[in-house]
């Protein structure tokens, strides 16, 4: 700050530290050749995914006389509110860390910069952090529409135009919305409440937008007639959203008819709420800042974890306070354990998406149909278990953060942590999978075979997937973040999910020889013993064998690296 007049700094400057730092901290990683490799192929492939089926889709759309580009513009106006809703919720959970809980903020304040200044820099950081993944997610989307409508490099430019006050927006509510919490609550305690209400209403976006089945606009002969179609296909529209307004920009050129006043709404009402954000900040910011410096009150003479010491008295001293120890830091965090409404919801749509699958069309076709759903059922729940172990197990290492160097330097037993977190990771994700394979299994109605074949697989898949995410998680940790939600997110939790998807995969290749042969000797009308000799032997053994070593590999690679630390 030397030499620093005031108001000199601009937007900048301050933005300055934070481009270097990451720029030397990508320099300085011996594996940022492989990490940028793969994570581009990676990004690559789920591009093309998502181009491929959106562009199918408006091909479709098109194809169909009358309300074509009716449906194309309603597609891209959804996927425009589902952006826009998960921007809002972003950018308020993100503006508490940038404004008001970041490290670098007493140096800052304590400087003579402009206090406009601040709120652009922070702001645009908060666009960053919170608005990357959509940004990305927008690519394939504008790309599919551009070239099923054979537009231009003109389209796209404007796509970029329409983008830029569309990020602005959510950005700059998100920070008036934290603003005004922080004013009434403590940071800390703010950030918690965020957090809850941030989860909740995620989880009702996604309820609600399942349950009101959007698969039926591409399907017409569901409704009575065409006026009762075209009701549904205009809802939830609103010419007060912008994602509407971005929608009938983009939709107008494709269509050749170009209305430039949505676009200008759109630019308008950008930097009216950002003036309004300015303002907002000059007012209120300073007592909140310093209301976010005060401590969150901590409750004296809280409660043991009583049911741990008569559950686990037979146990070690060391791993009874090891799992009291993890069940109190996971409880303590309320973006942690808030997160299980989310999860909850989840396995709610989950299960209601197979109960409403059209499988009964015959009796010899629903047999097999059934049948084969609920084996392919198997991977997509292992799936979602393999997601949930991503965000609660493979952080596990890394949350012990600096303390780790306390852990190891004292006679503790490496492997004894190791096993404390393991097992406190998987009994709750056997809790998730059995009644999700279960309930699933239950609804189709499958034979009684298919069902204890899936259902023992999903138990020895969901021990395997728990030692994944612990090894990976060991072997790639980081230490010194303080976002638990940015670790399963690194470069070791996108390799730990392709190593879940492969392992996945494996089990079901492994499988589908016995149960193809039992499905295959019902069809015939033999009995099922016919089949229960060498494709069911061989089967079972090769998915028990790839389990345990996919249970005892990564376990110890990640022991044998947290042994090797060194903090001196």
């Amino acid at each position: 700050m030397q030499g620093l007049q005031p108001g000199t700094a601009g937007i900048t400057w301050l933005l300055r530290p934070k481009v270097t730092g990451k720029l030397a901290r990508a320099r300085t990683d011996q594996g940022r050749v492989f990490k940028t490799v793969v994570l581009g192929l990676v990004g690559l492939f789920f591009w093309g995914v998502i181009f491929g089926v959106i562009w199918r889709m408006l091909l479709y759309f098109r194809n169909t006389q009358g309300v074509g580009d009716l449906l194309a513009g309603k597609l891209l106006g959804l996927a425009l509110l589902v952006f826009m809703g998960i921007l809002l919720l972003s950018n308020v959970i993100t503006s508490l860390s940038t404004f008001f809980l970041a490290q670098d903020l007493d140096l800052l304040m304590a400087s003579p910069t402009d206090a406009l200044k601040v709120y652009g820099a922070r702001l645009v950081e908060t666009i960053v952090n919170s608005s990357w993944m959509v940004a990305l997610l927008a690519v394939p989307l504008f790309l599919a529409y551009g070239v099923a409508y054979g537009a231009g490099a003109t389209f796209y430019a404007l796509a970029l135009l329409v983008m830029v006050p569309f990020l602005v927006l959510p950005a700059v509510v998100g920070a008036a919305v934290t603003l005004v919490l922080v004013n009434v609550f403590p940071a800390r305690r703010t950030r918690d409440l965020l957090a809850l209400i941030g989860l909740l209403a995620a989880a009702g976006i996604v309820a609600v937008f399942r349950f009101l089945r959007p698969e039926r606009l591409v399907r017409p002969e569901e409704f009575r007639d065409l006026v009762d179609f075209l009701a549904i296909l205009r809802t939830p529209s609103s010419v007060w959203l912008p994602n509407e307004w971005a929608s009938s920009s983009l939709m107008s050129f494709l269509n050749g008819f170009f209305d430039p006043f949505p676009l200008f709404l759109l630019l308008s009402t950008a930097a009216a709420f950002l003036v309004m954000g300015c303002w907002l900040h000059l007012r209120f910011y300073p007592p909140g800042f310093s209301r976010a410096q005060e401590g969150a009150t901590r409750r004296e003479h809280r409660s043991r974890s009583r049911w741990v010491e008569v559950v686990f008295k037979r146990f070690p001293a060391r791993t009874r306070v090891l799992v009291a120890k993890e069940i109190r830091v996971f409880f303590r965090d309320s973006t942690q354990w808030s997160q299980l409404f989310l999860l909850g919801v989840l396995v709610v749509v989950y299960v209601y998406n197979v109960k409403v699958l059209p499988l009964y069309t015959g009796e010899q076709v629903s047999f097999l149909l059934i049948n084969v759903v609920s084996f392919l059922n198997l991977g997509l729940a292992g799936f979602v278990v393999a997601a949930i172990a991503a965000r609660f197990v493979y952080p596990a290492m890394s949350l012990e953060g600096r303390m780790m160097w306390l852990l190891r330097s004292s006679p503790l037993d490496v492997k004894a942590l190791f096993w404390s977190k393991y097992w406190v990771g998987t009994l709750p994700l056997l809790a998730v999978a059995v009644p999700l394979i279960v309930a699933t299994n239950w609804i189709l109605e499958v034979s009684p075979l298919i069902f204890a074949l899936s259902t023992g697989t999903m138990v020895v898949a969901t021990f395997t997937l728990t030692a994944l995410a612990l090894g990976f998680g060991a072997l790639y940790p980081n230490y010194e973040t303080d976002n638990v939600a940015e670790i399963p997110t690194s470069f070791g939790g996108l390799l730990f999910m392709m190593a879940a998807v492969g392992y996945l995969a494996g089990v079901i290749v492994l499988e589908a020889w016995p149960v193809y042969s039992f499905l295959s000797a019902n069809l015939r009308g033999e009995p099922a013993r016919n089949f229960l000799t060498l494709p069911f032997v061989l089967g079972i053994a090769g998915a028990t064998t790839l389990s345990a070593v996919a249970i005892v590999v990564p376990l110890r690679a990640g022991m044998r690296k947290v042994g090797a630390l060194d903090f001196q």
